[in-house]
Protein backbone atom coordinates (compact mmCIF):
# COMPACT_ATOMS: atom_id res chain seq x y z
CA UNK A 1 0.00 0.00 0.00
CA UNK A 2 1.38 3.13 -0.92
CA UNK A 3 2.63 6.06 1.77
CA UNK A 4 -0.10 9.09 1.70
CA UNK A 5 0.86 11.88 2.67
CA UNK A 6 -0.69 13.04 6.14
CA UNK A 7 1.00 16.24 7.03
CA UNK A 8 -1.59 18.37 8.40
CA UNK A 9 -2.90 21.33 6.12
CA UNK A 10 -5.34 24.54 7.18
CA UNK A 11 -8.58 24.34 5.65
CA UNK A 12 -7.27 26.75 2.46
CA UNK A 13 -4.39 24.36 1.69
CA UNK A 14 -1.42 26.43 3.88
CA UNK A 15 0.47 23.53 5.65
CA UNK A 16 0.62 23.61 9.36
CA UNK A 17 3.93 24.95 10.57
CA UNK A 18 5.19 21.38 11.59
CA UNK A 19 5.48 20.19 8.38
CA UNK A 20 8.39 21.22 6.92
CA UNK A 21 9.77 19.89 4.20
CA UNK A 22 13.25 18.26 2.96
CA UNK A 23 15.48 21.58 3.55
CA UNK A 24 17.04 20.40 0.67
CA UNK A 25 14.27 19.84 -1.70
CA UNK A 26 12.59 22.65 -4.18
CA UNK A 27 9.84 24.38 -2.23
CA UNK A 28 6.74 25.15 -4.00
CA UNK A 29 3.41 27.23 -3.56
CA UNK A 30 0.44 25.98 -5.62
CA UNK A 31 -1.74 28.04 -6.90
CA UNK A 32 -5.52 27.43 -8.04
CA UNK A 33 -8.48 27.83 -7.31
CA UNK A 34 -9.87 24.68 -7.61
CA UNK A 35 -9.70 22.37 -5.02
CA UNK A 36 -9.74 19.24 -7.10
CA UNK A 37 -6.72 20.64 -9.94
CA UNK A 38 -4.68 21.38 -6.83
CA UNK A 39 -5.31 18.07 -5.23
CA UNK A 40 -3.82 16.34 -8.57
CA UNK A 41 -1.24 18.89 -8.95
CA UNK A 42 -0.07 18.27 -5.58
CA UNK A 43 -0.40 14.30 -6.33
CA UNK A 44 2.01 15.44 -9.40
CA UNK A 45 4.38 17.12 -7.89
CA UNK A 46 5.24 16.26 -4.09
CA UNK A 47 5.63 12.64 -6.09
CA UNK A 48 8.80 13.81 -7.71
CA UNK A 49 12.09 13.48 -6.16
CA UNK A 50 13.02 16.13 -4.89
CA UNK A 51 9.81 18.52 -4.75
CA UNK A 52 8.08 19.74 -2.09
CA UNK A 53 4.93 22.00 -1.79
CA UNK A 54 5.04 23.69 0.98
CA UNK A 55 1.48 25.33 0.76
CA UNK A 56 -1.58 25.92 -1.41
CA UNK A 57 -3.45 28.70 -1.70
CA UNK A 58 -7.09 29.04 -3.70
CA UNK A 59 -6.78 32.62 -4.14
CA UNK A 60 -4.23 35.51 -5.33
CA UNK A 61 -3.89 37.19 -1.32
CA UNK A 62 -3.41 33.32 -0.06
CA UNK A 63 -0.87 32.78 -2.90
CA UNK A 64 0.87 36.34 -2.31
CA UNK A 65 0.73 35.92 1.71
CA UNK A 66 1.87 31.97 1.40
CA UNK A 67 4.96 33.38 -0.91
CA UNK A 68 5.85 36.15 1.60
CA UNK A 69 5.87 33.74 4.34
CA UNK A 70 7.43 30.87 3.16
CA UNK A 71 10.09 32.02 0.06
CA UNK A 72 9.50 29.17 -1.91
CA UNK A 73 11.61 28.34 -4.83
CA UNK A 74 8.98 28.32 -7.26
CA UNK A 75 5.12 29.66 -6.99
CA UNK A 76 3.27 27.74 -9.55
CA UNK A 77 0.42 30.50 -10.44
CA UNK A 78 -3.21 29.84 -12.54
CA UNK A 79 -3.92 33.45 -14.36
CA UNK A 80 -7.27 33.12 -13.08
CA UNK A 81 -7.74 33.43 -9.54
CA UNK A 82 -10.30 35.48 -7.34
CA UNK A 83 -9.12 38.43 -5.87
CA UNK A 84 -7.21 40.09 -8.78
CA UNK A 85 -5.38 40.03 -11.48
CA UNK A 86 -2.74 37.21 -11.46
CA UNK A 87 -1.10 39.10 -14.36
CA UNK A 88 -1.17 42.19 -12.61
CA UNK A 89 0.31 40.54 -9.37
CA UNK A 90 3.35 38.94 -11.13
CA UNK A 91 5.51 42.00 -10.96
CA UNK A 92 4.77 42.42 -7.21
CA UNK A 93 5.40 39.07 -6.18
CA UNK A 94 8.85 39.08 -7.75
CA UNK A 95 9.82 42.01 -6.19
CA UNK A 96 8.61 40.95 -2.93
CA UNK A 97 9.99 37.77 -3.11
CA UNK A 98 13.04 37.89 -5.89
CA UNK A 99 13.79 34.46 -4.86
CA UNK A 100 10.65 33.33 -6.07
CA UNK A 101 10.34 32.18 -9.85
CA UNK A 102 7.10 32.62 -11.29
CA UNK A 103 5.33 29.31 -13.60
CA UNK A 104 1.94 30.24 -14.88
CA UNK A 105 -0.33 27.30 -15.08
CA UNK A 106 -3.31 28.39 -17.38
CA UNK A 107 -5.86 26.98 -20.32
CA UNK A 108 -5.48 30.06 -22.08
CA UNK A 109 -3.36 29.71 -25.23
CA UNK A 110 -3.20 32.69 -27.12
CA UNK A 111 0.60 34.08 -27.48
CA UNK A 112 -0.74 37.39 -26.26
CA UNK A 113 -1.13 36.00 -22.76
CA UNK A 114 2.04 34.26 -22.92
CA UNK A 115 3.61 36.81 -23.74
CA UNK A 116 2.42 39.10 -21.12
CA UNK A 117 3.01 36.84 -18.87
CA UNK A 118 6.63 36.35 -19.27
CA UNK A 119 6.89 39.89 -19.69
CA UNK A 120 5.75 40.45 -16.34
CA UNK A 121 8.48 38.56 -14.78
CA UNK A 122 7.32 34.82 -15.27
CA UNK A 123 9.76 32.22 -16.19
CA UNK A 124 7.50 29.33 -17.40
CA UNK A 125 3.90 29.27 -19.10
CA UNK A 126 2.83 25.78 -19.07
CA UNK A 127 -0.87 25.04 -20.27
CA UNK A 128 -3.19 23.06 -17.89
CA UNK A 129 -3.71 20.17 -20.62
CA UNK A 130 -0.20 19.32 -20.99
CA UNK A 131 0.46 20.01 -16.94
CA UNK A 132 1.45 16.02 -16.35
CA UNK A 133 3.77 15.78 -18.85
CA UNK A 134 5.12 19.43 -18.53
CA UNK A 135 5.07 20.92 -15.31
CA UNK A 136 7.48 18.92 -13.72
CA UNK A 137 10.21 19.87 -16.13
CA UNK A 138 9.21 23.71 -15.81
CA UNK A 139 9.24 23.83 -12.13
CA UNK A 140 12.78 21.88 -12.09
CA UNK A 141 14.27 24.34 -14.66
CA UNK A 142 12.54 27.65 -13.02
CA UNK A 143 14.39 26.57 -9.62
CA UNK A 144 17.54 26.62 -11.66
CA UNK A 145 16.60 29.98 -13.25
CA UNK A 146 15.62 28.36 -16.63
CA UNK A 147 12.57 29.76 -18.73
CA UNK A 148 10.38 27.05 -20.02
CA UNK A 149 7.05 27.54 -22.79
CA UNK A 150 4.84 25.22 -23.75
CA UNK A 151 6.09 24.15 -27.33
CA UNK A 152 3.52 24.36 -29.21
CA UNK A 153 2.71 27.58 -27.90
CA UNK A 154 6.54 28.58 -28.40
CA UNK A 155 6.01 27.56 -31.52
CA UNK A 156 2.93 29.88 -32.80
CA UNK A 157 4.49 32.80 -30.74
CA UNK A 158 7.48 32.44 -33.26
CA UNK A 159 5.44 32.74 -36.10
CA UNK A 160 3.28 35.46 -35.00
CA UNK A 161 4.77 38.69 -34.45
CA UNK A 162 3.78 40.42 -31.30
CA UNK A 163 0.98 42.76 -32.57
CA UNK A 164 1.15 46.94 -32.58
CA UNK A 165 -0.97 49.03 -30.91
CA UNK A 166 -5.07 48.35 -32.19
CA UNK A 167 -7.10 50.82 -33.84
CA UNK A 168 -4.43 53.55 -33.53
CA UNK A 169 -4.21 53.56 -29.97
CA UNK A 170 -0.88 55.03 -28.68
CA UNK A 171 1.07 53.06 -26.36
CA UNK A 172 0.04 54.84 -23.15
CA UNK A 173 -3.32 54.65 -24.37
CA UNK A 174 -3.38 51.19 -24.07
CA UNK A 175 -2.00 51.28 -20.67
CA UNK A 176 -4.87 53.30 -19.60
CA UNK A 177 -7.21 51.49 -21.49
CA UNK A 178 -5.73 48.62 -19.84
CA UNK A 179 -6.11 49.51 -16.58
CA UNK A 180 -9.90 51.34 -16.91
CA UNK A 181 -10.93 47.65 -17.98
CA UNK A 182 -9.11 46.02 -14.62
CA UNK A 183 -11.39 48.31 -12.75
CA UNK A 184 -9.26 51.46 -11.51
CA UNK A 185 -11.19 54.79 -11.40
CA UNK A 186 -9.13 57.62 -13.29
CA UNK A 187 -7.34 58.94 -9.83
CA UNK A 188 -6.00 55.42 -9.60
CA UNK A 189 -4.83 55.29 -12.63
CA UNK A 190 -3.19 58.82 -12.58
CA UNK A 191 -1.10 58.27 -9.48
CA UNK A 192 -0.05 54.57 -10.72
CA UNK A 193 1.24 55.95 -14.18
CA UNK A 194 2.30 59.48 -12.72
CA UNK A 195 0.17 61.48 -14.50
CA UNK A 196 -2.70 63.76 -13.73
CA UNK A 197 -5.79 63.09 -13.03
CA UNK A 198 -6.82 65.90 -15.95
CA UNK A 199 -4.70 63.56 -18.84
CA UNK A 200 -6.04 60.79 -17.44
CA UNK A 201 -9.43 61.73 -18.69
CA UNK A 202 -7.71 63.58 -21.90
CA UNK A 203 -6.40 59.81 -22.73
CA UNK A 204 -9.82 58.46 -21.99
CA UNK A 205 -11.35 60.47 -24.19
CA UNK A 206 -8.74 60.07 -27.14
CA UNK A 207 -9.50 56.20 -26.33
CA UNK A 208 -13.73 56.28 -26.67
CA UNK A 209 -13.38 58.78 -29.63
CA UNK A 210 -10.60 56.32 -31.70
CA UNK A 211 -12.91 52.83 -30.72
CA UNK A 212 -16.42 54.80 -31.02
CA UNK A 213 -16.81 52.98 -27.54
CA UNK A 214 -19.11 55.85 -24.50
CA UNK A 215 -19.34 52.87 -21.31
CA UNK A 216 -16.76 51.27 -19.24
CA UNK A 217 -18.14 47.95 -19.83
CA UNK A 218 -18.07 48.52 -23.69
CA UNK A 219 -14.60 49.63 -23.13
CA UNK A 220 -14.17 46.23 -20.94
CA UNK A 221 -15.17 44.30 -23.27
CA UNK A 222 -13.26 45.52 -26.53
CA UNK A 223 -9.96 45.38 -23.78
CA UNK A 224 -11.16 41.30 -23.44
CA UNK A 225 -11.71 41.10 -27.10
CA UNK A 226 -8.32 42.15 -28.25
CA UNK A 227 -6.77 39.95 -25.47
CA UNK A 228 -5.54 43.33 -23.47
CA UNK A 229 -6.73 42.15 -19.95
CA UNK A 230 -7.42 38.70 -18.43
CA UNK A 231 -10.79 37.83 -18.51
Amino acid sequence: MADQDTRPAHADGALTPDAEPDPEAIRIVLADDHAVVRSGLRLLLDGEAGFAVVAEAGDLESARRYVHGHRPDVLVLDLNMPGGSSLEAIPDIRAESPGTQIVVLTMQQEPAFARHALGAGAIGYVLKEAADDELVEAVRRAAGGESYLNPRLGARMASEPPPGPPDDLSERELEVLRLIALGHTNAEIAERLYLSVRTVETHRAHIQQKLSLSSRAELVGYALRRGLVNA
